[in-house]
Parts: structure tokens; sequence; C-alpha cells
């Protein structure tokens, strides 16, 4: 199936994009890698009257250090870069780990860390990583920058907190603390490897080896990817034995409305979250040592 008709712009700034997605208002659809509108575009599931790509901007694909440490991400960097990055690797190493598993090398190759946040598709892997790393995301708008803390981020089913005029612009992740392990397990679509349920897990342990800081994202099990807090309270100030690792994992979906169609039912879902937190968390303390 083709799209509709469109207007196409490929400008050349943000500015200029800023612009443009202020003059065409509800009309008009941000691409960055296109492996999710672009099928819903086929399908007519969206419309939009006008395209504006991001491809063309030079100076939105970056892996950096951040003033201060941690690291500062640019929305149109490729889950490729991310996965082959050192800075990745050694400052953030889930975010490096989970964009391996994303999809394909053809899917890894073009899509963005920021297109897959924007979309805030329930299933993809993304969502859960930065919200156990505690991003915080930077826009732009002909308005300004605004900046927006990951937990204030995903609003809904395919909904975020990103204004009709803004684009989401730099993923600043902040440093770890020392003594920190993450990891990210999901359980996958054998056909689109979209998460079914994943969850992202960063523990702090301190030199006693009890747990002085987590930190856990699920995605896949309901209509937004959330913060576990429960689990997050259930880990800290505990030796990390296998009974608070347990209590923890069977927190990790308190509060989330658990999905249910032809992939899982809800009951299934809440067992999985259940598992792959368990699993997310061992992986982090073991690679805290």
């Amino acid at each position: 199936m083709v799209t509709s008709a469109f207007a196409y712009h490929a400008p050349t700034s943000v500015s200029e994009a800023a612009r443009l997605l202020a003059e065409h208002g509800d009309e008009a659809k941000l691409l960055a890698g296109g492996h999710s509108l672009i099928p819903l575009m086929k399908l007519r599931l969206s419309e939009p009257s006008v395209l504006i790509d991001l491809g063309k901007i030079e100076g939105m694909s970056y892996i950096r250090e951040a003033d201060g440490g941690g690291l500062a991400v640019g929305a149109m960097t490729t889950y490729a870069d991310l996965q082959r990055s050192d800075l990745v690797r050694s400052g953030a190493p889930v975010l490096a780990d989970a964009a391996a598993q994303v999809a394909d090398q053809q899917v890894r190759n073009l899509g963005t860390l920021g297109g897959s946040l924007a979309h805030a598709d329930p299933a993809g892997d993304m969502p859960a990583v930065v919200i156990a790393l505690n991003a915080e995301l930077v826009t732009s708008s002909t308005g300004g920058h605004r900046r927006i803390s990951i937990d204030d981020f995903f609003v809904d089913l395919l909904t975020t907190a990103l204004e009709p005029n803004e684009i989401l612009n730099e993923i600043s992740i902040p440093a770890l603390a020392a003594g920190s392990g993450s990891a990210y397990a999901k359980f996958g679509n054998k056909a689109s490897h979209y998460a079914i349920v994943g969850v992202a897990a960063v523990v702090t342990v301190d030199g006693s080896g009890n747990c002085s800081g987590a930190s856990i994202g699920v995605t896949g099990a309901g209509p937004t990817a959330v913060r576990a807090s429960d689990a997050e309270a259930a880990l800290v100030g505990s030796s990390l034995d296998d009974a608070a690792i347990d209590a923890a994992a069977g927190a990790a979906g308190n509060g989330i409305e658990f999905n249910e169609d032809v992939h899982a039912s809800a009951d299934y879902r809440a067992h999985l979250t259940s598992v792959y937190a368990g699993r997310a968390i061992r992986a982090a303390i073991a690679n805290a040592g």
C-alpha cells in the first residue's frame, strides 16, 4: 500500500525544522529513521500532509562526554552508532547492549534513539533503558529549549510530553555512580524482535555489598514504558540476597495495566515482567562486580 500525498521538506538546521513545524502544526510529522512512521503511513494509519525530514541536519547525530560527566547523545544517533561507541560502552553500557537487541542490522543502521523515544511505541526497547539511566531530554522549538525529566516524558500509548511544536534534540545521560552495574533483558517477538516485555536495570552496590541505589525501567508490559518504583524500593538498602531480588522482581509489575493481545495475555505479561526483572537485576549486580 502506498502513502497518501504529502509535501516533503528537508531542512538543514534545527531552527529551520522548528520553523517548519510551527508553520504547519498538526499537519506535519517529523521523520527520523522512518522505521515507525513510514509503515504507519503506508497503512494510512498516519496521513500527514507535510513531512519534515531531519536526516539532512548536521549536528543531530553525536555521542560525547557531557560537561560535568555523563553523556550527551544527539537524537538522530542510530542504534548502530550506540552499539559500537566506546563512550557508550564505558559510560552507559546498558544502552549499547539494548541497541544491539533492536530488530535487525538494517533497522539498527537507520533507526534512531530520538525517533524511538518520540514515537513511544509501548514495545520499544529504548524507553525502558533511558528510564533506568535517569536520562533528561532536551527539546528545541521556535520558542527556545526545554529539558524534560524522563519520568515526565512517557504519557500514554504513543504519547509523550513533547509539545506539537517541539523537536527532541538531545538525550542527556548522567554518569553512573561508582559501583554500578546495568543490564537489559527482554522476551522478544520472534519476528519483529519488539519487546513483549523488556526490563532495564541499574544497580549500585556499596563496599559492604549492599544496594545503595537502583533504577529500573519496564517496557512492553503496558501502554507505555514505566519506572518500577516498588522494585527499586525493595532493592535499596538490601543485601541483594535472593529474597531481596525475588521481592523486587515480584514488585516490578506493580501499577502496570498489562497489555493483552495476540502475542501475550495480560497474565502472561505480568509473569514475564517478574521473570525478566529478576534476570535484569541479577545481571546488573554481576556487572557491578
